[in-house]
């Protein structure tokens, strides 16, 4: 399903980009070329549209309504990024625990400079 909607994208595509490189523009004729508008309006003149612009506009929509299926059926499928393994991370690199003296010795040490800090803040200054 997903592979036909891609081919079915793709020519749309294709179309599209014909059909508009195919049209001419608003100044295609002799006054265009001369830098006259003429009776033109603001957004130039509304005449009926050709074939070329009946199939873009048609091309247009069904860009839009294949690019959003395409979409929705993408995220039923899994992800690419989902299938990698997750490497382990090797015994070697895990650190050790210091010995039971040494952590006592220095969360001594913390605990006093903590309890210093402590009491400069508390103590307060006179002016």
């Amino acid at each position: 399903m997903l592979t036909l909607l891609i081919i079915v994208h793709v020519i749309i595509c294709i179309v599209l980009i014909l059909a508009v490189l195919l049209q001419s523009g608003k100044a295609a004729d002799l006054a265009g070329a001369f830098g006259g508008v003429g009776s033109q309006t603001a957004f130039g003149p509304r005449g009926a549209q050709s074939l070329l612009g009946k199939i873009t506009t048609i091309c247009a929509i069904l860009f839009m309504i294949t690019s959003l299926g395409l979409w929705i059926l993408q995220g039923k499928t899994s992800s690419v990024v989902k299938n990698i393994p997750v490497k382990e991370t090797p015994a070697a690199t895990q650190t050790q625990k210091p010995a039971p003296e040494k952590s006592t010795a220095a969360s001594q040490k913390a605990t006093q400079n903590t309890q210093k800090a402590e009491q400069k803040t508390e103590t307060p200054t006179k002016k």
